[in-house]
């Protein structure tokens, strides 16, 4: 087929071994079935999102971009074959306490907790809940008669068992923690094949929850199909797999070095920085910051990176603290060393703030950091669309050069606005001197795109000492 295809050269900058669009593509659990993507917008509200998203992962990601900057998100909800689950922790209460369960099916991941707060039996006693475990409560409550009292919003109730011989106690607490309904890697499959028959252009793909090394691996194969075969030059942000609790923080740590392994595509970002986080929502949740990470994308132009001090920070009122228990600056740097986007704090400045958008790329690439792909994808996607233009226009074979200049010109001249827009320093294609050859032989003309890109200020090394104003 007829067509424009773009190679890129990786390894040109000989690195060793040691303004946004503001659309993006999201892809994640939701009860709603849509045949079409669901668009979503920094205009609509948040009752507009819960509508047409559910009370989902997807839309608390979506939620989490649309906050931090992206204007404009394509969502394909996917119902997700695997619900999620609940698991009850030990309780501590009193020998006579009544008991306490919890019914239904979890739509989000939420630490529960209900603490007893009035003394009393079914219809006395009061109690309140959380469902960020015990990081902000509800208003109080008394026990009903009935024994089920709802969670408005989770899809889950609690009930309240008590007999004659049992009291419920003041500051007896139970406690669950549930899982979110997660997306199988069929799943994922079939959201990330509906991608094909986006006509919309797009700059990045967010799967939303948490997955594994290997499908890490699988999406990567996604990726370069889109890129190959569909001309869709897309960078996915994933979310790196969650500690066990029972792993430490070295244990978690070994585990994401081994998993890295699995992935050698610069277009790929693994995002392994949680916090927890108050949403749009005023809710608090521990949640992975990819879903953030794509809001700065869409505020940011694609030179620029998202861990800008002076331009990017994240409010200490909206991140209240890192996650994992245990993570410290030490285990930040060696994730960010392992290609991983991590967030961080500065001693004197207040705020969260992206260590480096890493990228996940083969050993030596040119393309380390999202920055240097964004610029890459986005001379693809303009240089592709002015030279669709020149499709079946012919030339003058006895003096090819001329024509093929005025050509060249018009399919650089988006590159030419990227470089008053400050995006790359400078850019120049350059025509091979066999080019007439070459078309007469099977019709290609082949070029080669070499660009300067702008330089990023990543250290930044001060010598302080006195001066003698004596000396000489």
């Amino acid at each position: 087929m007829n067509d424009v295809i773009h190679t890129v050269t990786d390894g040109l900058m000989g690195f060793g071994s040691t303004s946004g669009t503001g659309v993006h593509i999201k892809i994640g659990a939701s009860p709603v079935q849509s045949e079409e993507p669901i668009i979503i917008t920094s205009a609509n509200r948040l009752e507009y999102m819960t509508k047409n998203l559910g009370l989902s992962p997807l839309r608390d990601a979506v939620m989490d971009s649309i906050e931090n900057g992206a204007s404009k998100i394509i969502c394909i909800p996917v119902q997700p074959s695997a619900q999620g689950e609940i698991k009850a922790l030990e309780p501590k209460i009193t020998e006579h306490s009544g008991i306490v369960t919890i019914d239904g099916k979890p739509n989000n991941r939420f630490g529960i907790v209900v603490k007893i707060t009035g003394r009393g039996t079914l219809n006395e006693a009061s109690f309140k809940y959380s469902i960020n475990g015990g990081y902000t409560y509800s208003e109080e409550r008394t026990v009903p008669l009935s024994g089920e009292s709802e969670l408005p919003d989770t899809g889950l109730k609690i009930l309240f068992t008590a007999n004659e011989a049992q009291t419920y106690e003041v500051e007896d607490t139970y406690e669950w923690q549930t899982s979110a309904p997660a997306l199988t890697n069929e799943d994922l499959m079939k959201g990330v094949n509906r991608i094909r028959s986006i006509k919309q252009e797009a700059e990045l793909v967010h799967i939303v929850g948490a997955c594994s090394a290997d499908t890490w691996a699988m999406l990567s194969a996604m990726q370069s199909e889109l890129q190959t075969r569909y001309r869709k030059p897309l960078m996915f942000i994933l979310e790196a797999f969650e500690k066990d609790s029972r792993q430490s923080m070295d244990e978690y740590a070994a585990a994401l070095k081994a998993a890295r392994k699995n992935v050698k595509n610069y277009q790929i970002q693994v995002v392994a920085a949680r916090a927890l986080y108050v949403g749009m929502d005023g809710l608090s949740r521990d949640t992975n910051a990819a879903g953030i990470v794509c809001g700065l994308y869409g505020r940011t132009a694609v030179n620029k990176s998202i861990g800008e001090t002076a331009v990017v920070s994240l409010s200490e009122d909206r991140v209240l603290k890192y996650l994992p228990e245990g993570i410290d600056d030490d285990y930040i740097d060696a994730l960010d060393g392992m290609g991983y986007l991590t967030i961080r704090q500065y001693d004197g400045l207040e705020g969260y703030y992206i260590n480096n958008a890493r990228m996940m790329g083969p050993e030596g690439t040119d393309y380390r950091y999202a920055e240097d792909v964004r610029v890459l994808n986005k001379i693809i996607r303009e240089t592709r669309k002015t030279a669709l233009l020149q499709l079946q226009s012919d030339i003058d074979l006895e003096k090819p050069m001329t024509d093929l200049k005025a050509k060249v010109q018009f399919i650089q001249a988006p590159l030419d606005r990227m470089v008053t827009e400050k995006e790359i320093s400078s850019v120049e294609i350059t025509i091979p001197e066999n080019a007439a050859e070459t078309i007469i032989a099977d019709g290609t003309l082949q070029l080669s795109i070499r660009y300067v890109q702008r330089g990023v200020i990543r250290n930044i090394e001060i010598d302080v000492g006195k001066r003698n104003p004596y000396a000489s």
